[in-house]
């Protein structure tokens, strides 16, 4: 390792939120006409604007976060205590944590190492083991990891075979693709997250996709504490409150406006790496396979050894330099540590070896080459 740098330098953020300029006459809007709610024409404006963009008959509720859409996804998919929902192992917590919610066992799936999202063969193996134990899973939660597409068709087939529907976890791959076909699109249910570090963001909230309007009206019905209709506070279900602010979704009308722009930023980031490290045989980057858009939300590669990854962190942080290792595994992690797991060793070698580069979208080049001169330099 080389000797330590200032930390006097200029904070470069692993995902900073991006502001258009355009979020403040929304917010301003929702003030004037007093719209300080979790209803309004920017929520109702927000939603059509998601539909419109993912280009599919889809519809869109608007959420308070990610987590909310897949609690709600697996209430709608009428997850109960005692069921089995296959997740992907490699993924945030947050993907996993509404199994526990709804008193459901999570079984983790590794990673295959082409997107290093959930392995299909893994999954099957699963599936068949839960049958011949007496117990189908109800759900399957497939991830599109760093904004890279899982493999669509072959989970969609294991899905269709098993008559096991999926919740599409795309929280991190807004504006990604399979095939031409925009990520929040595949599964029976889907979500995206607009959490601040998103590649847009609403500061907090997500979004739950449905494939037709009825759970559409049925998931806003239980994220509005499930009110039965009248002028009486009347309920028949246990609802929660989980509707986006009118607030919240004027900052995400805004940030539509520049969702091309800021996938084409990210997707720059990681070309921009790869151009001036991608020689150096010590690093690997993940590829896109044919027919798969990514829309590079995170930069992540993976170091020949986790020692060479360990110092790089350390010195991409002595430079005030916010680097971190990729997401640790639900199957490592203290409190999942005593529910099953189908392992092959992908999600262990990522997490020990991987590390997320700076890589929002308003880096400037200058604080990219920062980040590459001190990695360039590590191998000299």
């Amino acid at each position: 390792m080389t000797k330590k740098t200032s930390k006097l330098n200029s904070k470069i953020w692993l995902s900073a939120p991006h502001m258009s300029g355009h979020e403040q006459e929304f917010i301003n809007e929702a003030f004037d006409t007093n719209w300080i709610a979790p209803l309004g024409p920017n929520v109702n404006g927000f939603e059509k604007e998601i539909e419109n963009y993912l280009n599919e008959s889809v519809h869109a509720a608007a959420l308070s976060s990610g987590t909310a859409a897949i609690h709600l996804a697996l209430k709608l998919l009428n997850i109960k205590q005692g069921d089995i929902v296959l997740c992907q192992t490699k993924t945030f917590v947050a993907s996993v944590n509404p199994v526990i919610y709804l008193g459901a066992t999570p079984i983790f799936i590794d990673s295959e190492k082409d997107t290093w999202n959930m392995c299909p063969e893994m999954l099957e193996k699963a599936i068949n083991d839960c049958i011949k134990n007496g117990k189908k899973p109800k759900a399957i939660v497939a991830i599109n990891l760093y904004g890279m597409p899982y493999k669509v068709e072959d989970i969609q087939n294991i899905s269709i075979k098993y008559n096991i529907p999926v919740v599409e976890d795309s929280a991190e791959a807004l504006g990604s693709s399979y095939f031409n076909k925009k990520c929040g699109t595949f599964g029976d249910l889907s979500i995206i997250s607009f959490n601040g570090n998103k590649i847009i963001t609403t500061s907090g909230g997500g979004a739950l996709i449905t494939k037709n309007k009825t759970t559409k009206d049925k998931a806003i019905y239980l994220a509005t504490q499930a009110k039965d209709d009248g002028i009486e506070y009347s309920h028949t279900v246990i609802g929660h409150n989980y509707r986006m602010s009118n607030i919240l979704a004027g900052i995400g009308r805004g940030q539509m406006k520049v969702i091309d722009e800021r996938i084409k930023a990210r997707r720059y980031n990681y070309e921009y790496y790869q151009k001036h490290l991608g020689d150096i045989k010590e690093i690997t980057f993940l590829q896109e396979p044919e027919g798969f858009f990514s829309n590079r939300w995170l930069t992540c590669v993976v170091f020949k050894t986790s020692s060479i990854r360990n110092d790089i962190m350390s010195l991409l942080n002595q430079d005030n330099i916010e680097a971190r290792p990729s997401w640790k595994p639900m199957h490592l992690q203290p409190v999942f540590k005593s529910y099953t797991k189908y392992l092959n060793g992908v999600s262990e070698d990522l997490y020990n070896k991987g590390l997320c580069l700076p890589s929002g979208s308003n880096l400037t080049e200058n604080e990219l080459n920062r980040v590459i001169k001190i990695i360039a330099d590590y191998f000299g």
